[in-house]
């Protein structure tokens, strides 16, 4: 099926939303994107004269009256409050922003609102409690039958150019950089990795068929679909990097409520025919020779 011609993003400037970007700016698409004026645009560097970009502070719906129809919007930005934003400020982020969006890309006649979530814990109320707030408001808009609501859920996604932050990238570069020790849970606790490339390929998927996705409200799993303990996960990345690095087990405690497993429910994607491309074996070793010297970390192998 033909792919949208038009897709608006959020949070094109952070991980998957610039991976977004930079595939469907490859792929032929018009893509704008809605950000900060303060925003850093490193991770669109190369791509960014073929890019609509209009900042949130001169008002939402703006895309929509510069660009004319959009096909489809795309919500990846989110606030975890780990920044010490207050709770009102992860509330204006995660739910009363992309409800500002919803309202005006329903008004334009947006076709599909893609929405992206992820798995939540409860050491981040704030941000768990705002993003299934504006979920919600999704599914409300949805079974009214004003738009088309695809509520993405999306398990543990890695790969290169994702923040130092994150628990995936932190293990790699410890690792690599042969660290005397790294301190680590017990491990026993299982998440479903899912390599970046597998997650660009599942939203042009779904961007693909979005107009037979059907009416309403649609929830979706996006994941391997296969969970991993943590503990064979480090000990894979460790492996593959070859490193000297001695993994202390057993070091840290749990969080207070830790997800002990999370594993996506990839049936739905399945029946579209979408399947992972990249085991973990795979995945990992892609990450790891991306984070060597002279490396460009913004491209992914699709």
């Amino acid at each position: 099926m033909p792919r949208a011609r038009t897709v608006l993003i959020t949070g094109a400037t952070g991980f998957l939303g610039s991976h977004l970007a930079r595939t469907w700016v490859g792929e032929g698409c018009s893509v704008a994107i809605l950000k900060r004026r303060t925003s850093k645009l490193d991770r669109l560097a190369g791509v960014l004269d073929q890019i609509h970009c209009f900042d949130i502070e001169d008002g939402v719906d703006q895309p929509f009256k510069v660009c004319g129809h959009i096909d489809a919007v795309v919500h990846t930005a989110t606030c975890y409050g780990r920044g010490g934003e207050t709770p009102l400020q992860v509330f204006e982020a995660n739910t009363a922003f992309p409800l500002r969006l919803l309202e005006a890309a329903t008004f334009f006649n947006t076709d599909t609102f893609f929405n992206t979530d992820t798995i939540l814990y409860k050491y981040l109320n704030a941000y768990a409690l705002s993003k299934n707030h504006f979920a919600e408001w999704g599914q409300s808009y949805g079974d009214a039958g004003r738009i088309r609501f695809v509520n993405i859920r999306l398990e543990h996604m890695y790969g290169p150019g994702d923040d130092a932050s994150k628990f995936t990238t932190h293990v790699i570069r410890s690792c690599l950089a042969n660290v005397a020790e790294l301190k680590l849970t017990a491990g026993e606790q299982k998440r479903d990795f899912i390599y970046i490339d597998d997650v660009l390929s599942a939203y042009s998927m779904l961007l693909d068929a979005h107009g037979s996705l059907g009416k309403g409200f649609i929830a979706l799993g996006l994941g391997s679909g296969q969970p991993v303990r943590i503990r064979d996960f480090v000990e894979l990345a460790h492996r593959l990097s070859h490193s000297s690095t001695q993994l202390k087990f057993g070091a840290l405690a749990y969080r207070e409520g830790e997800i002990m497993e999370s594993a996506a429910d990839i049936r739905a994607l399945a029946q579209l025919g979408w399947r992972p491309s990249f085991s973990l074996q795979q995945g990992l070793s892609q990450f790891i020779n991306a984070q060597k010297p002279g490396t460009d970390t913004t491209r992914t192998t699709a």
